[in-house]
């Protein structure tokens, strides 16, 4: 049969299915996820979303652990990620970076990067402030929009380009609360903008502070985010200008380091 006509492949809703359960495997870390988990994330029912899983694993690409019948990342994922590494992977570029931003201020230090309508993190830095937040870590996946990594990205992406993500995703304010409804969430990627580095007070868990500042590749397009997280007090107005001017420097220096190197 001759798919062009309708414009379908046979076997995409499978594939994109997969991906899906791929992804929210891989953001589940070393803790893994039960079927059930990721079958409500995913949209799926538990049947398919186990069928799915087991086709998965019989590839290596994920595992299931024989106590905990939970569903963790699979070998062959690795094998994969070492050779698109070469090609995508700016991390040993950021590394150092990272690590300064997160002397500079004593917070939580990220690196993340845009993937279609998400943020991936690649690398957390610790402060020495013995007080935390835990929201963000590696491989840890959000919504452009919601973190202060992807907030600073879709706010320099192209207008028209805005436009469409939120028109794609109109159920952002559902899943992650009134806040991220389409006029408060304009509202504050204009406030990103207009100061250079984005501001999340708070609103994926109470008293955990964000901020965040683009990174962009040699086309000038906002690819990846460096973002600092940390408790509400020590994210006051004044403070937050401090941050926000070193937030900008350090991705000054990844953008300009980028651009040389690739």
């Amino acid at each position: 049969m001759d798919t062009r006509a309708t414009g379908t492949v046979p076997g995409t809703q499978a594939v994109a299915r997969a991906a899906r359960l791929l992804r929210l495997v891989t953001a589940a870390g070393e803790a893994g996820a039960t079927v059930a988990e990721l079958s409500r994330r995913a949209g799926l029912t538990r049947p398919t979303a186990h069928r799915l899983l087991s086709a998965l694993r019989s590839e290596g690409l994920v595992d299931q652990d024989e106590g905990t019948g939970r569903w963790m990342p699979g070998p062959e994922l690795f094998l994969m990620g070492s050779v698109a590494a070469a090609r995508y992977d700016v991390t040993a570029q950021a590394r150092d970076i990272v690590r300064s931003l997160a002397v500079r201020t004593e917070e939580s230090a990220f690196f993340s990067v845009r993937r279609g309508d998400e943020t991936v993190c690649l690398l957390r830095e610790e402060g020495s402030f013995p007080i935390r937040s835990f929201v963000l870590a590696e491989g840890v996946r959000f919504p452009l929009g919601v973190a202060s990594a992807g907030l600073a990205i879709l706010a320099f992406l192209q207008p028209h380009d805005m436009d469409a993500y939120l028109e794609r995703h109109p159920e952002l304010p559902e899943r992650w609360g009134a806040a991220h409804g389409e006029r408060r969430l304009r509202l504050r990627l204009a406030e990103t903008k207009a100061r250079g580095y984005s501001v999340n007070p708070g609103l994926i868990v109470s008293g955990s502070y964000g901020m965040g500042a683009a990174v962009f590749d040699r086309e000038g397009q906002p690819q990846w985010a460096l973002s600092l997280t940390g408790v509400e007090f020590r994210f006051g107005p004044e403070r937050q200008a401090e941050l926000g001017r070193i937030l900008l420097a350090h991705a000054h220096q990844l953008t300009t380091r980028i651009a040389a190197a690739r």
